[in-house]
This record gives structure tokens, C-alpha cells and sequence, in this order.
């Protein structure tokens, strides 16, 4: 059956913690929920009270080094720093641009070449990883291309663009054979690697406005995944891209399942108001 949009907006506000963040499972607040149940409140323009307090929550939570941790009881900055530059917090625009994965550092190349390590993907390219020094990752990459995309409607500096074309040439690398994307690489000890449906919906979410036959096949993946993915999160984020791509999804119906918690709530929010033509991502400027 289908779950009514107006059932899952006061679930999500249910959710809230009494600190203005929201959280996984448990009380504790963190930055990739909030920051995604705040982009749900503005596709829904709910910009109430619960929305003034989660923006200072997660406001509150930007480290000296001008980035976001996950949440407050961590002190670095992470790839949730994209997150909250969605949600509004521009300031962690800076960092996003110093960082870039360990595997494109120049002292990197140099090691590879040195120990004969070869290439399987990607050579070249510039992405974003998880944390900072480590190797670039779909996810992170696609989610810090959408926050600069963001950015790029307020105006945008020459380094801004080359990041975020940097960022999409090193997605479109990272493509499976079968058109869509998993975590890392295509391809792994000679071996390739099939996609999932959740990456799938967010790298292709964030190579919107792009054509060509690469996009082509990831979009037919992300038709594939969103016919047999029962996750809500997956399914939430393809109907995201296939609704950024004009390939509009027939609306999600989760049949039994149950929003489980604030994630998924919010998620399930931002993919519906896509499929009404209202995609809280794909009206940036690519």
C-alpha cells in the first residue's frame, strides 16, 4: 500500500531530540540525519520552530578547522561537512574544496609507480573520501558535488566548478559494468563489481543535467534497482535521480514496511516531493 505523505512528516518531527538534532536510533543527535531531516522540512517549506532548532543544532557543531564532525562527541571533520553545506550551512563550503582522496596526492602517484601498483580505475581523478587522508568513495564524491552544486547559485569561483567537474569525471569512472555504482570500485583484483541501488540513486543523483551513453546506463540500472529494491532509503534516493534525469518513478509503496526512523522518514519525504516535480537536488545549477 502506499504511506501517505502526511503520515510521515509528524513521524519525523517525532523524532526530533530535545537538543534540536536528530538521530539514527537512539536519542544521541548526528549530522547525517539532521542535516537530511532539515533538507525534508525545507522541500516541504515546514520552516517552523523544529527547523529554527535543528539549524542551530547543527550550526553549533562546526569545528575550528571550519568543517562538520558526525556528531558532538567527535572532533574531526568528516564528509558529513557536504551535508551540512545542503542544510544551509555555507561556511563549510572552504573545507570542502582543501580536500581531496589520499589515491590523487602527488606523494600517492609517487608510491604507486614506485611499487608497480597498477591501476583498475579511475586514474587521474579527484574525488572525496570519508574521512581525511583516506581514499575517495562514490558516496562521499556524489554528496560533496551536490553541496558545491548548491553553493553555485549563490555565485561560484573558477575552483568551485573544476572541483565539481573533477568530482562527476571521477563518478563516471567509477561506473560498474552494469551501468550503476557500488561504494568503490568497478572494479577490484581483476574482478568486476556489481552496483547497489542506494549508491546508484545518489551518483547518479549527482551527475544530473549530464548526458551521453554513461548516463544512459545508469540510468536503466537505476530503473532496475528501483523495480526490486525494498529499502526505503534505496528506493528514495533513486526516485531523487530518476526525477533529476526527467525518467519520473512511479511512487514508492513500500507494501509492510514501516518507516523505521528519522532517516528514513525524512528520505522517504524528499524522494515523494521529487516525484511531484518538487526535487530538493536537481534544481541547482550543474
Amino acid at each position: 500500500m502506499d504511506l501517505p505523505q502526511t503520515d510521515i512528516l509528524p513521524f519525523l518531527l517525532s523524532r526530533q531530540n530535545p537538543d534540536g538534532g536528530w538521530g539514527y536510533n537512539s536519542r544521541v543527535s548526528w549530522t547525517e540525519p539532521t542535516a537530511l531531516a532539515l533538507l525534508a522540512l525545507t522541500a516541504r517549506r515546514e520552516h517552523t520552530d523544529s527547523f529554527a532548532r535543528g539549524s542551530r543544532w547543527l550550526r553549533a557543531l562546526r569545528r575550528s578547522d571550519g568543517g562538520w564532525a558526525p556528531e558532538q562527541a567527535v572532533e574531526e571533520s568528516t564528509w558529513v561537512t557536504a551535508l551540512a553545506v545542503l542544510a544551509g550551512q555555507a561556511d563549510g563550503v572552504e573545507w570542502l574544496l582543501r580536500e581531496t582522496g589520499r589515491e590523487s596526492t602527488l606523494l600517492e602517484r609517487v608510491r604507486r609507480r614506485l611499487l608497480g601498483v597498477k591501476w583498475e580505475y579511475g586514474e587521474g581523478t579527484v574525488g572525496w573520501s570519508w574521512y581525511p587522508g583516506t581514499a575517495a568513495w562514490a558516496v562521499p564524491t556524489a554528496i560533496t558535488v551536490l553541496a558545491l552544486q548548491r553553493e553555485i547559485r549563490s555565485g561560484a569561483s573558477g575552483a568551485m566548478r573544476k572541483r565539481i567537474e573533477e568530482g562527476r569525471e571521477a563518478l563516471l569512472a567509477r561506473a560498474c559494468p552494469d551501468g550503476g555504482w557500488n561504494h568503490g570500485a568497478s572494479r577490484a583484483l581483476g574482478t568486476d563489481a556489481s552496483s547497489y541501488p542506494e549508491t546508484t540513486g545518489v551518483v547518479l543523483l549527482a551527475l544530473h543535467g549530464m548526458k551521453g551513453a554513461a548516463i544512459d546506463r545508469g540510468i536503466a540500472a537505476a530503473k532496475r534497482h528501483y523495480e526490486q529494491c525494498r529499502a526505503i532509503q534505496g528506493r528514495s534516493w533513486l526516485a531523487l535521480a530518476l526525477s533529476a534525469h526527467g525518467a519520473k518513478p512511479a511512487p514508492i509503496r513500500m507494501g509492510a514496511v514501516a518507516c523505521r526512523d528519522a532517516m528514513d522518514a525524512a528520505m522517504l519525504i524528499l524522494a515523494e516531493e521529487a516525484i511531484r516535480e518538487n526535487n530538493a537536488f536537481s534544481g541547482v545549477a550543474g
